[in-house]
């Protein structure tokens, strides 16, 4: 286990409209108002022909080649993430999001593309006094926390 101690900063309290792609929309605000460390909490819609990140394509740890996931319908959604700055950084977001749509729910990472239905809130709470950043991990394959 690696961990670091940090603060809570500034609050910012965000409504993203409808067919703002998600992960882009975060990012450029973080730039924006120099966000590079935050936990953020999102609830709201997102729209039909989004996609999500559901798994690796295989079981092994070794072969990380991301499973892209079509959402057809729009689906209530609430999720949590994290902003990390990257080796440049740049301010990097990782958001998992639950989507349910009637009796069925698939969870995955919005990186590829998810489109706002209507609304979605975001309460972003940026963390003070840790210098935590992201580092690519050539072994997984994965841009991975460094505390």
């Amino acid at each position: 286990m690696k961990f670091t101690e940090a603060t809570a900063g500034r609050i910012f309290i965000l409504r993203l409209e409808n067919r703002e792609i998600i992960h882009e929309s975060i990012e450029r605000f973080a730039l924006e108002h120099n966000i590079l460390r935050a936990t953020l909490t999102v609830l709201g819609g997102i729209d039909k022909d989004s996609r999500i990140i559901v798994g690796p394509e295989a079981d092994r740890a070794s072969a990380v080649r991301p499973v892209d996931y079509l959402i057809r319908n729009m689906h209530e959604v609430t999720g949590t993430g994290t902003i990390f700055p990257d080796k440049n950084g740049k301010p990097v977001l990782h958001l998992h999001i639950a989507c349910g749509r009637r009796d069925q729910t698939i969870t995955g990472d919005v990186r590829h593309g998810v489109k706002v239905w209507h609304v979605l809130e975001i309460i972003i709470t940026e963390l003070k006094g840790s210098t935590s950043h992201r580092i690519f991990e050539e072994s997984s394959g994965f841009e991975l926390l460094n505390p």
